[in-house]
């Protein structure tokens, strides 16, 4: 019994720590990274975005701190209407996800 709660412990504090890695900028922090040249330009960003789907109209952004990496994350719609989320290395501008909203 001890190891099953040991084990249960181990994992809700692996779970909690995880979650806490993830945190949302706020504008004014992102636009000194912008500024600062850590991070490529919003414009840049939302275009790699929109080339994975001409046509498409950025509809939110937002940028986070994930696990030491900063993740732009962009919400579209496509020519088609279609919604997309897309997510992107803020350094190098590649895409890292790009799925249809469900």
């Amino acid at each position: 019994m001890k190891i099953l709660t040991a084990t249960i412990a181990a994992s809700i504090i692996a779970l909690t720590t995880g979650l806490a890695q993830a945190r949302d900028l706020g504008p004014d922090e992102a636009l000194k990274l912008r500024d600062a040249g850590t991070i490529q330009s919003f414009e840049k960003l939302n275009a790699a975005a929109l080339a994975k789907h001409p046509g498409g109209t950025v509809h939110e952004t937002e940028l986070e701190q994930e696990y030491g990496k900063y993740i732009y994350q962009v919400d579209l719609r496509d020519a088609q209407g279609v919604e997309w989320d897309v997510e992107l290395d803020a350094v190098t501008g590649q895409v890292l996800k790009d799925h249809q909203d469900t």
